[in-house]
């Protein structure tokens, strides 16, 4: 991935907000007016009391946008400003045309389908980024709780009482209270997050210098800080946390470095080290824990054998740099999410080829998720889109989530019910959340 830094999150929302395509909302009147511009002394009041809304299904059901965007006070439709988005948005490539190659290979699907319907969108709930690249900054752990990055701070977010609670702030000193061979005692300060991961009740948050923190949710305190490396390029790009077959919490940190590091907690230590000729920047490991996908800055992803690093086989078919990969619970078929546009499906039966290629509308597939009874896989696009695939329709059938916003990332619940996905915007940041739609609708009141 692209070895950019920077001092503070705000630089980064004004380099890569929706001004990427290449219309500035304010010039067109997307953000709030000046007060003296609105409509009404109650657009006054809010403007002023910077009073923020959220949107609920009840309002979205009568009309309502779902980010609470005032399209018939614009100067522009939504329709309108769509079109120009998918027209001027521009997509970040490291092999130049890399998104021109796949188009005759990638499937046409069925975008009418409705699996998870739309439950709220909560805007006091500011999810951020850090680097462009690295879009895994979202993660559930119930139907209700959801963990982020908000710029220095980790969050929680419960959507039952519609509450937020800090979990770790990074913007000074973090020490762990735990001693453990190897730890970091005096640990980090001012901590730029790059990547996060949060299973069960482990909190992973890597940095933009090596930097791993380790926190338990039902303890207090950081439990364990390490850095996986000092060299120049040393960015943290992806975390994943798994259990292994004795019931231990483990999880592998891809870094910038080229490097694979795996790490037992109930021993807090390094338990395997892979290096690769170019940087990773996301590794999946298999149901059975036998095998891991490593794709990085490479057209080509591979399959190498979770205890010794041997490659198993290459993966081709990409055109550019991959950032997100996952495995489907059957431990048979998995994904990769490419800059091409592109997340492709491989089967691990016959690996000479991938066995379909999924298009996105405007941009890289930075993220990927399948629930835990592998009936859907998700993928998100930089911005704007969020893609929903029937598994079961061989990726046929899928629901296209349309909004507008960088997104910051995606988690299913472990129940599959709930969906969050991370919206920053300087003006429309929020929390959008998602029930999955049931075989009877009454059952959808109860979310």
């Amino acid at each position: 991935m692209s070895h950019q830094q920077v001092n503070e999150g705000d630089e980064m929302e004004e380099e890569y907000e929706m001004e990427d395509a290449e219309v500035d909302m304010d010039d067109d009147g997307f953000h709030d007016r000046d007060a003296s511009d609105s409509d009404s002394d109650v657009d006054t009041y809010e403007y002023r009391s910077n009073r923020i809304h959220d949107t609920t299904a009840s309002q979205a059901r009568k009309g309502k946008d779902i980010q609470g965007i005032p399209w018939e006070r614009l100067s522009i439709t939504r329709e309108k400003y769509r079109q120009t988005r998918l027209e001027q948005y521009k997509n970040y490539e490291n092999i130049p045309q890399s998104g021109d190659g796949p188009e005759k290979e990638c499937k046409t699907t069925d975008k009418g389908g409705v699996y998870y319907v739309f439950r709220r969108n909560s805007r006091s709930v500011k999810s951020t980024i850090l680097h462009f690249q690295l879009r895994n900054l979202v993660w559930a752990t119930s139907k209700h709780d959801v963990y982020l990055m908000s710029h220095f701070s980790v969050m929680h977010w419960s959507s039952l009482t519609r509450a937020k609670s800090e979990v770790i702030n990074v913007s000074g000193r973090v020490a762990p209270c735990e001693k453990h061979p190897g730890s970091l005692l005096e640990g980090f300060t001012q901590t730029q997050v790059s990547t996060l991961a949060v299973k069960d009740n482990l909190l992973v948050a890597g940095g933009f210098q090596g930097e791993l923190i380790c926190k338990y949710l039902d303890r207090p305190g950081v439990s364990y800080c390490t850095r996986t490396t000092y060299d120049e390029n040393a960015i943290t790009n992806a975390v994943e946390i798994y259990t292994s077959g004795s019931g231990a919490m483990h999880f592998v940190a891809s870094n910038n470095d080229g490097g694979v590091r795996t790490f037992d907690m109930e021993k807090f230590q390094q338990s395997n080290h892979f290096c690769f000729p170019w940087p990773v920047n996301h590794t999946s490991l298999s149901p059975d824990g036998k095998t891991l996908i490593i794709v990085g800055d490479d057209p080509e992803g591979l399959l190498v054998d979770s205890r010794s690093g041997k490659t198993i086989s290459s993966l081709h078919g990409h055109f550019d740099y991959s950032f997100a990969s996952s495995w489907h619970p059957n431990g048979l078929t998995f994904a990769t999410g490419n800059q091409d546009k592109t997340c492709r499906i491989w089967d691990i039966r016959n690996l000479s080829k991938s066995v379909t290629a999924l298009k996105g509308n405007i941009g890289a597939i930075r993220s990927i998720r399948y629930t835990s009874d592998g009936k859907f896989m998700a993928m998100a696009e930089p911005a704007d889109f969020v893609h929903i695939f029937d598994v079961g329709s061989g990726y046929q059938k899928e629901q296209e989530i349309d909004f507008f916003g960088e997104i910051s990332g995606m988690s299913f619940s472990p129940d599959t019910q709930s969906l969050f996905v991370g919206v920053w915007d300087r003006t429309y940041g929020s929390l959008l959340e998602f029930s999955r739609r049931n075989e009877y609708s009454y059952l959808d009141a109860i979310f």
